[in-house]
């Protein structure tokens, strides 16, 4: 066991080093992010702003598409240095090679939104409070489904022409309810409402991600061959 979790360990430090190494695709998520943020400001009126369905809406738009920048660069070191052959062929559960994949995807998802979360707050004026432990722990369990979905996808689209185009096709279907749930559960956040408000969606969205774990340890394999 303990073996198991090194490797997934070593395979998701090596991608974030990667990605920290190179810096390109950090800032790109970033900045990605936060004009996204910018426009809303601006194409939104003062009153829509200060709705929490509008504001919930904004910060889920402005995560997604760093999210999605970041699960598609998956397998892009990989297929860059055209050694994606030898990392399957290292002898391993290839479970284990999603699972890291997983892993480094959503630290990297997680962490844009965190900088997109900090971009948000300033621009539209919103005082958090008690509300910020929550909104992140929202916003992991999104970053994990994410994940969970788009390093699957990543994995099927890694040799295909127009892959980010395809990436977006095969994932945002999937992450609709997910999307949903994370949007109810950010209007009451958001809003200052009362903490019963949330309801089931947060388990909704932690039993989400479980399925979709499982399914792509069960599935990954036959993914990549």
């Amino acid at each position: 066991m303990r073996t198991a979790l090194g490797l997934v360990w070593t395979i998701a430090w090596k991608d974030l080093r990667c990605e920290l190494r190179a810096a390109g695709g950090i800032i790109t998520m970033v900045l990605l992010g936060f004009l996204v943020v910018l426009v809303f400001s601006f194409c939104l009126e003062s009153a829509a702003r200060e709705s929490a369905s509008a504001r919930s809406g904004i910060l889920w738009a402005a995560f997604l598409f760093p999210g999605l920048v970041a699960v598609g660069r998956s397998f892009e070191g990989e297929k860059e240095v055209q050694c994606l052959e030898g990392l399957l062929l290292c002898p391993v559960d290839r479970s284990l090679i999603y699972l890291g994949k997983l892993l480094s995807s959503t630290i990297l998802c997680w962490g844009s939104g965190l900088v997109v979360l900090v971009f948000f707050t300033a621009l539209y004026n919103v005082g958090l409070g008690w509300e910020w432990p929550a909104l992140l722990g929202i916003m992991l369990l999104l970053a994990a489904g994410l994940s969970a979905v788009g390093t699957l996808a990543a994995a099927v689209t890694v040799g295909v022409q127009a892959r980010g185009a395809l990436l977006s096709v095969l994932v945002l279907p999937l992450l609709v309810p997910l999307l949903v749930a994370a949007a109810r559960c950010s209007v009451v956040l958001l809003g200052s409402e009362p903490w019963s408000g949330l309801g089931l969606w947060p388990v909704l969205m932690a039993i989400y991600d479980v399925v979709f774990v499982a399914v792509g340890i069960a599935i990954f394999e036959f993914v990549v061959e």
